[in-house]
């Protein structure tokens, strides 16, 4: 089956699917997220060793994430240099600082040991999925299926792993548990040694202001794209459990609603992108937009068992779309695909952090259900800004977009 014009690969760009390589960082990638999602189930011991306030311990997440706005910059550096061992120690380095979390002598050694997590954390998302890219050929959309599937397995043993360690170590013994993150960092080095991050004939990259120039035609659709689906996500994620109590669902399901939404979406993550291949990015995008708000209306009128079956058809529609969106972003940018991919990252961070505030602050105002509706309503507002995602054209035109002396 031909691929459409505006979801062909860039000429010169390899056709062969790497499987080993994008299973290696894939797993890598797992890992990683292993490690990172230590804290939740951290945050406990942590309140009663430390006597924290529950301030001073929902801030700890913010140690975390908050260098992810470093991901355009250090998207910026790995586009004019090969920054691939960066890739290679981040297992490492984030299973040593979260495996000495709950040994942490004081706040602020804990607060260091999570802003170090955060710059490896952020290293990995800026720069891994470029390299899956580079490694996927023409299959970019399964290349970040395959990625994004690898996290959502390590944010859904992590919290297993981290509780399993100290019911059989001991707290005081769960440093022992960077040793996995070691070994992984090891196998990424063998196995991606040689492994290239650019594409054949892009050179170092354009510098960073003519490079952000040419993507302005993308960012604010995307920008757009982005809001609305978090509207979506953050009523299908973060409140999911709290909707479901207080709709009367017994208490064993809704606490297992997050659960198998996330399972049908590691399956659909990793269809969406395969098909985006063959379909196109922007078909796929507006298929998963249209269905998971028509599913989350039916979802809220269902009832029973049959509000099972929703969750996993809006799982699989609505956290298929991932791999979708950052293979288009690579693609809009093959001389710096990594830029690209930092600014994306950063911008979904701060976006879908101002829309989770948002939404709570509606339903302690007006209630839960009706910030469902109006969440769900708003992510129908994406459609027609799939329209205005630019096509081939615009990405061709990003070399002559500005003085040569930018930068």
């Amino acid at each position: 089956m031909n691929h459409p014009q505006d979801e062909r690969a860039v000429v010169g760009e390899e056709d062969s699917f790497q499987t080993d390589r994008v299973l290696t960082i894939s797993a890598g990638h797992a890992v990683h997220d292993t490690y990172t999602a230590f804290l939740p189930p951290l945050l406990p011991v942590l309140i009663e060793r430390l006597a924290l306030s529950k301030a001073e311990a929902g801030l700890l997440t913010v140690f975390v994430q908050g260098p992810s706005l470093l991901q355009p910059l250090i998207g910026h550096l790995a586009d004019q240099a090969n920054l691939r061992t960066l890739v290679v120690l981040a297992p490492a380095v984030t299973a040593a600082m979260m495996s000495l979390v709950g040994v942490a002598p004081s706040y602020g050694v804990l607060v260091l040991l999570l802003v170090v997590t955060g710059a490896s954390s952020a290293s990995l998302h800026a720069i891994g999925p470029v390299m899956a890219g580079r490694l996927s050929g023409r299959k970019l959309g399964r290349g970040m299926g395959f990625w994004m599937v690898g996290g959502e397995l390590g944010r859904t043993l992590g919290p297993i792993f981290i509780v399993s360690g100290i019911q059989l170590l001991g707290l005081n013994n769960t440093p022992w548990l960077m040793t996995a993150g070691f070994l992984v960092s090891a196998l990424l080095y063998l196995r991606l040694r040689d492994a290239p991050v650019h594409l054949p004939g892009s050179g170092n990259g354009l510098p960073w202001r003519r490079a952000l120039r040419g993507m302005r035609p993308l960012l604010g659709p995307l920008a757009g794209i982005i809001i609305a689906r978090s509207f979506l996500s953050s009523v299908l994620t973060t409140y999911l459990p709290t909707f479901l109590s207080e709709e009367g669902t017994a208490l064993w399901l809704a606490g297992a609603s997050l659960s198998i939404l996330e399972a049908a979406g590691v399956v659909g993550a990793l269809a969406g992108g395969s098909i985006s291949d063959r379909l196109g990015r922007r078909s796929v995008l507006f298929a998963s937009m249209l269905a998971t708000p028509l599913l989350m209306f039916l979802f809220m009128a269902a009832g029973g068992w049959l509000r099972l079956l929703l969750l996993l058809l809006m799982g699989f529609s609505g956290l298929s779309v991932t791999p979708v969106i950052m293979a288009l972003v690579q693609e809009c940018f093959p001389e710096n695909r990594a830029l690209a991919n930092g600014v994306y990252m950063a911008m979904s961070f701060v976006l879908r952090s101002a829309v989770v505030v948002m939404v709570g602050a509606l339903a302690d105002r007006f209630g839960l259900r009706a910030a469902y509706v109006a969440s769900t309503a708003t992510g129908l507002l994406g459609l027609p800004i799939i329209l205005l995602l630019p096509g081939r054209r615009s990405r061709r035109n990003t070399r002559q977009d500005g003085p040569a002396g930018d930068g």
